[in-house]
């Protein structure tokens, strides 16, 4: 930006005798030096810096990197499992989340997914889910985030994980509201429930030992990755996901520059948020191969010490990537095609597990 500025130049001016041009001198105008006022116009370059100034008493979340209260900057998020049976909805809170996995829960009943919601503010719940059991898959992605895990029971599979160290959970016990559907739909997490369930247990609320740090790097605000520059990138406004019972799509709103999520042909709103679509930022689809337990179709996702191949989807855009997870602790890291880890626009993420034998029916366009 060019700026004009005007300098003050002190011009000293000493009046001396001169001569004539026939050899006489003449008398000198003055003896005395004078000062003059001189105003020059002086053209500059330079660039406008416009720093962020956070608002007050906030920080920048480790999940979303949005500002929130820093009150709550070293608590930990809570993940919360959420029932996706059509007659499970309305969902209730759902756009409170910072990150929702979705993945299948059974290789049975038109394997229907089930939600996992990281959420790290949650003393501002009023009423979440409806919430259902939880599977051994949830156990080794929870911990990536020190999250503490809330649900209602699950197969005797998860046994294993439970004496983890590394693993708290809440099972069962939560708010019963009354909604005319059968009693596995009736449960949900209420105002003040966390906070009164996590003294009970007497579990540390603050991120503890087992915490491996945060999990994401967000590009500045100020300058959001564009995925259209990347190797490999290729429009994507629609997120045709390869789940049969619910048929779930993203479906992106450039608008807002977020990917707006439908299940059951349906948006999917939120009553106790006005009835606000649920909708993401940041769109991870991860590959992997499942292990079936039994004929029941109890099964989990291979992922401890495990890679694969995905998607990161922003803006409009979509780029192949890699992923590798270490142990249950070890966040899952996720590669572009030049080996660098991806980085997140500041927003929700969505992140959908697709098993392999699914992996050639989804459609990005």
């Amino acid at each position: 930006m060019k700026k004009k500025v005007f300098a003050l130049l002190l011009s000293t001016v000493l009046a001396f005798g001169m001569m004539t041009g026939c050899g006489k001198e003449e008398e000198a105008v003055s003896s005395e030096p004078t000062t003059e006022l001189v105003s020059i116009e002086i053209e500059s370059e330079s660039e406008e810096v416009v720093e962020e100034v956070a608002p007050e008493n906030s920080y920048r979340s480790e999940l979303t990197n949005e500002w929130i209260s820093l009150d709550i900057e070293n608590q930990r998020p809570v993940a919360i499992m959420v029932d996706n049976e059509k007659t499970a909805l309305d969902h209730y809170g759902l756009t409170q989340a910072d990150i929702v996995y979705e993945m299948m829960n059974s290789t049975a009943n038109g394997e229907v997914t089930r939600f996992m919601c990281i959420v790290k503010d949650w003393g501002s719940i009023t009423r979440f889910g409806s919430i259902r059991s939880v599977r051994p898959t949830h156990f080794v992605i929870a911990p990536e985030y020190n999250a503490i895990l809330i649900h209602d029971g699950g197969p005797f599979y998860i046994d294993a994980f439970l004496g983890n160290p590394w693993v708290d959970n809440l099972s069962g016990g939560f708010a019963r509201i009354e909604n005319g559907k059968p009693r596995e739909f009736t449960e949900y997490v209420t105002e003040g429930e966390i906070a009164e369930r996590i003294e009970a247990a007497n579990y540390d609320s603050e991120y503890n030992e087992y915490y491996p740090g945060p999990h994401w790097q967000f590009a500045d605000p100020a300058e959001p990755v564009d995925l259209s520059e990347e190797y490999n990138a290729k429009e994507c406004t629609l997120v045709d996901l390869p789940f049969p019972h619910n048929s779930s799509e993203l479906e992106y709103d450039e608008e807002s520059g977020k990917y707006l999520y439908y299940e059951y042909g349906m948006a999917h709103i939120d009553p106790e948020n006005d009835d606000a679509q649920l909708s993401f930022t940041n769109v991870i689809l991860q590959c992997a191969d499942i292990t079936q337990y039994d004929s029941n179709g109890y099964m989990q996702f291979n992922v401890l010490n495990e890679s694969g191949n995905g998607y990161y989807i922003t803006g409009g855009q979509a780029i192949p990537v890699t992923w590798e997870k270490g142990m249950d602790t070890d966040p899952t890291k996720f590669y572009n095609s030049d080996g660098e880890e991806i980085t997140l626009n500041t927003g929700k993420t969505y992140i959908g597990f697709v098993s392999t034998t699914r992996w050639n029916e989804l459609v990005l366009k």
